[in-house]
């Protein structure tokens, strides 16, 4: 549509495009959009009191999660909780990223515990559609954390996992971190032989999200 319009630069960077520019639809970041609950306008024109609750909300699950012994009901309460709240509202995302939680959700991916587990790669997917984020995830070890869940977690944590590299991947410098980890993408080929219809398809999306830098 920018093209048919007349426009001969990058709508981002402004730079100048060939004369026939060769477009390549970007599907790995179709299907994150289409797996997006999208906040309708009744919620989006909430009054600021319940925006002010939710954040309230979100800093008291927060410290739940992040305290020195929590047990796991109360961690995974949290979890749970964090989960519906950063779906849909940016600034908590923000907060949550910002405020440690992070390093939490992960010690729970390596718990061993399959709901903790799944709540907490929940987490950070949502998390990562933040774009500033990406790039912060994964520098604190998430992808090591992928990665052992591609291999030996339960099918639902393995389709979400999935799912985390191809939003992960969206940036540029993403690819190239997570192509060059080792088993990265031979979980993910693995997962698309012997997955459920479910983990093949995220699996194929995050290969065909990652397969667009050539060196992987």
């Amino acid at each position: 549509q920018w093209i048919d319009s007349g426009n001969r630069t990058c709508p981002i960077t402004k730079l100048p495009l060939s004369e026939n520019p060769s477009l390549i639809p970007n599907h790995a970041l179709r299907s994150l959009i289409s797996n997006f609950a999208h906040v309708s306008p009744k919620e989006s024109s909430r009054p600021r009191t319940q925006q002010e609750h939710s954040q309230s909300q979100s800093q008291a699950l927060i410290s739940t999660l992040v305290s020195r012994s929590p047990s796991n009901a109360s961690k995974l309460e949290s979890l749970s909780r964090l989960v519906r709240l950063t779906k849909r509202d940016s600034l908590i995302r923000r907060k949550v990223t910002e405020s440690g939680a992070v390093r939490a959700a992960l010690d729970c991916v390596d718990s061993g515990n399959q709901v903790l587990q799944e709540k907490s790669l929940s987490l950070l997917l949502n998390l990562s559609l933040e774009d500033d984020n990406k790039v912060g995830l994964v520098a604190d070890g998430v992808i090591r954390r992928i990665v052992a869940v591609l291999r030996v977690g339960s099918p639902d944590c393995k389709a979400i996992a999935a799912t985390l590299l191809t939003s992960l991947a969206v940036v540029e410098v993403n690819k190239a971190t997570i192509g060059s980890y080792p088993d990265a993408i031979s979980a993910l080929v693995y997962l698309l032989r012997v997955g459920n219809d479910r983990e093949r398809k995220e699996s194929a999306t995050a290969l065909y999200a990652l397969c667009s830098f050539p060196d992987n």
